[in-house]
């Protein structure tokens, strides 16, 4: 007996494009949750919506991964070609053009080697630039009035600087509390040194006259804030010097080469930042003493220079006698002298009468010339004031002439003004009218839309919802230890309970939570 297949092309179930790749999804994202892929990153794009689109790749396959925007402010390790990355999240499907692809949440260097390798290439990159040029870097000043610290509030990091400035010179500190670890490290730093910065000097707060920035020592992976670009900008554009502290003495960051001073240790940046007060002080007492000394010598010196001066003009006597013997010889001549100046005096006030009827012969003619023009005054000041209101009232009549006129313009130009007022009005409700119109349209679209992806379009096509106390009910062991559930169909809903429990022979495995049966 032959058996033939049966090729009939009515048997097999239809399904559309949708439901296809809507069960790749759901079977992909069941099977791969949250997976953790090792590669080397490539094909990095960073476009304008702020998402993040990279490759996985090894010697033989690429992944394609992408990074929500939300989720690439979260990343401690940004993705660059050719890193070699552990990257954690979830495996799902793109529809649209038909390939699967890893939502990244979190990436992570794939060991030293990787973390070494991205440093350098930064530190060169950075380099390029002129962070690091010498030329950039600032002096310290030589007594700081404040110095501001960037570090951990509740480290030793800050005792130690605080216990070495107040042994060497104590100074005021102003402390900014920033993370020195992990992914708050970087924007927390950065955004102190600019705090700093952007202090007003005759602010509330004081401006610092210096900024150090201080951690402990630790692995790479825990200085890794200060090797990150927004730190090293921050260091290179900061106005107030500032000394990198980081680590210990064998520890590099990148912050230390954008630094004005890098500093050992934190305790050795304190002892950079000020002096010994007790040397200070023997200093100023050493100039001090020397300053007197030569004070002293120089006033000796200009004394015996006095001294051999004197001895060089001679007796002051010598220069007096000869103003003396003038004197007395001009004496002799004072008596005669004044008795004939008396003379002189009493002959020209003999004199004065005939000069006061000249005087008054004078003042006579002057009177009779002002008589005169005040009797012309009048008839000038008639004259005067007919000639102003003439000249007043053109003025009014050319001001008046001039008023009606610009009337007329603003007339016009307001009547001109007012039409285009009312075209524009009546283009503007056209254009409300209009836009309204597509706003209602585009919202029809999408209602018709989201019909069309509920679920009661689902109902429609004979499947139903089965809703027990605590929610969906999606396995047959669930419904028979229900003791009433409830059916939803397309056109209603009703209630039922079990009456027997499913057969262990004939029932199927459960599909998953989020995952409807297709046949």
């Amino acid at each position: 007996m032959e058996l033939f297949e049966d090729t009939a092309p009515g048997n097999a179930h239809e399904f559309t494009v949708s439901e296809i790749s809507g069960a790749v999804k759901r079977v992909l994202e069941g099977e791969f949750g949250r997976v953790r892929v090792r590669g080397e990153i490539g094909r990095v794009s960073r476009p304008s919506s702020g998402h993040l689109y990279f490759d996985l790749k090894d010697d033989r396959s690429v992944l394609a991964a992408v990074s929500w925007k939300g989720q690439v402010a979260r990343l401690s390790t940004r993705p660059e070609e050719g890193l070699e990355v552990i990257a954690t999240g979830r495996l799902t499907t793109f529809p649209g053009q038909s390939k699967y692809q890893l939502i990244v949440e979190e990436i992570e260097p794939a060991g030293l080697g990787a973390l070494m390798m991205m440093l350098e290439k930064r530190r060169k990159a950075l380099a390029a630039e002129g962070l690091f040029d010498d030329a950039r870097k600032r002096p310290l000043p030589a007594l700081p009035g404040v110095i501001g610290v960037v570090t951990s509030p509740s480290g030793a990091v800050i005792r130690d600087i605080l216990h070495r400035l107040r042994d060497r010179f104590p100074t005021r500190v102003l402390i900014w509390p920033v993370a020195v670890q992990g992914e708050a490290c970087a924007p927390q730093v950065s955004a102190a040194i600019h705090g700093f910065n952007a202090l007003p000097k005759d602010g509330p707060v004081p401006r610092p006259d210096l900024i150090i920035v201080a951690r402990g020592g630790g692995s790479l992976e825990d200085l890794w804030g200060f090797n990150e670009e927004v730190v090293v900008r921050a260091a290179a554009d900061s106005q107030i010097p500032l000394i990198s502290a980081v680590g210990h003495e064998t520890d590099t960051t990148l912050i230390d080469f954008a630094a004005d001073r890098r500093a050992p240790t934190p305790t050795a940046a304190a002892e950079m930042a000020v002096p010994v007060r007790a040397e200070l002080a023997a200093r100023l007492t050493e100039l001090q003493v020397r300053m007197m000394r030569a004070a002293q010598a120089r006033s000796q010196s200009l004394r015996q220079r006095l001294s051999d001066l004197g001895r060089a003009l001679g007796r002051p006597q010598a220069l007096t006698d000869p103003a003396r013997q003038r004197f007395d010889l001009f004496a002799e001549r004072l008596e005669p002298g004044l008795r004939g100046f008396v003379r002189s005096r009493r002959d020209q006030l003999n004199a004065l009468p005939l000069s006061l009827s000249m005087l008054r012969t004078m003042m006579r003619n002057r009177r009779e010339a002002l008589q005169t023009q005040s009797a012309r005054l009048p008839q000038g000041l008639q004259r005067l004031r007919q000639h102003r209101s003439e000249r007043l009232i053109d003025l009014a009549q050319r001001l008046e002439r001039g008023r009606a006129r610009g009337l007329a313009d603003s007339t016009r130009q307001l009547a001109r003004d007012r039409t285009a007022l009312d075209q524009l009005t009546t283009r503007l409700t056209a254009v409300r009218v209009r836009a309204i119109s597509q706003r209602r349209d585009a919202l029809d679209r999408l209602d018709r839309l989201r019909q069309t992806l509920g679920y009661q379009e689902t109902l429609r096509r004979g499947f139903a919802v089965i809703r027990g106390p605590n929610g969906l009910i999606t396995t047959a062991t669930e419904a028979t230890q229900t003791a009433r559930f409830e059916v939803q169909f397309q056109d209603g809903r009703m209630t039922a309970r079990p009456d027997t429990p499913p057969s262990k022979t004939s029932r199927r495995p459960p599909a998953p939570k989020d995952q409807k049966t297709l046949f």
